[in-house]
């Protein structure tokens, strides 16, 4: 069968070369555990995770996991739609899994022929510690009526880091607020790390429609994805359970899309927001 266009265009990154972590002697120094390695030897399943981890140990007793040198890339295996299950609503989401590495004009190819954005008036680059922390319910209003209207009245798309932690609930919840008075979608990208989404396993596919589960499990180190998002960027460099995959991918594609109709006059340069834990009106 013939690849589509975003196969030849994304790669997925994934850990070929076990390097135990001085940390946890189950896992590899990429957070995945040894056995779940597409690298292994033939013959070494999960259930043999001893004998992979002797080989994976003498194997890697000087050496430093990099994403360069242990890891490989090879065609996207996860994008479509996402249909998220629970809370009462069924939302949508295109999504792709890309590596963290990938040029920002390609990305941008992907959201305006791909998933037929029209470009933004303005970027509306939302940013804060993901760490759950409580506005005070007058700011929290504040805050999302200003963000909508700004998203609204310009034709803006949002940028946020796509998980349901942090600032990113707060902007969810004003999302949610405002589609439930059905005024129009807004266009909401999350750009979150692959690695630590939970149930990534169940968006594993290629131009799929995947049901996904919102619930998250309070004794993981994953993160379930912000269902009132319109479309996700997953960045990708073989790590398991770490932040960080999609700082650059973000920052470089704002970029590029800040340049994009540069001589024009409606264009606006991107505005980023950062709300902070104890912010008080």
């Amino acid at each position: 069968a013939q690849k589509s266009w975003i196969e030849r265009a994304f790669n997925k990154r994934e850990c070929v070369h076990i390097i135990v972590s001085t940390k946890d002697p189950h896992r590899c120094c990429c957070g995945r555990l040894i056995g779940q390695h597409v690298g292994l030897p033939p013959g070494i399943s999960s259930s043999q995770n001893d004998k992979a981890e002797r080989l994976a140990k003498n194997d890697s007793l000087s050496e430093k996991w990099s994403i360069s040198k242990h890891t490989q890339l090879s065609p996207t295996d996860a994008f479509g739609t996402i249909e998220f299950q629970g809370g009462g609503h069924s939302n949508k989401a295109m999504y792709v899994r890309v590596s963290y590495d990938t040029k920002p004009d390609l990305l941008l190819h992907l959201m305006t022929k791909e998933w037929q954005l029209d470009l933004p008036k303005l970027l509306i680059s939302v940013h804060g510690g993901l760490q759950n922390f409580e506005l005070q319910p007058k700011l929290k209003q504040v805050f999302g009526k200003g963000l909508i209207k700004a998203a609204m009245t310009t034709g803006a798309w949002i940028f946020t880091g796509g998980v349901n932690t942090g600032v990113i609930r707060h902007v969810g919840d004003a999302l949610k607020d405002h589609a439930s008075k059905s005024r129009g979608k807004i266009c909401t990208i999350g750009i979150a790390p692959w690695g630590i989404v939970e149930n990534q396993e169940d968006l594993v596919g290629k131009d799929v429609v995947r049901p996904y589960q919102t619930m998250s499990n309070p004794l993981s180190k994953l993160t379930v994805l912000n269902s009132l998002h319109s479309h996700f960027i997953l960045a990708d460099n073989g790590t398991t359970g770490k932040y960080g995959a999609e700082v650059k991918l973000r920052r470089q594609l704002e970029k590029h899309i800040s340049l994009q109709k540069i001589n024009t006059r409606e264009w606006s340069p991107p505005l980023s927001i950062t709300p902070k834990a104890n912010d008080s009106l």
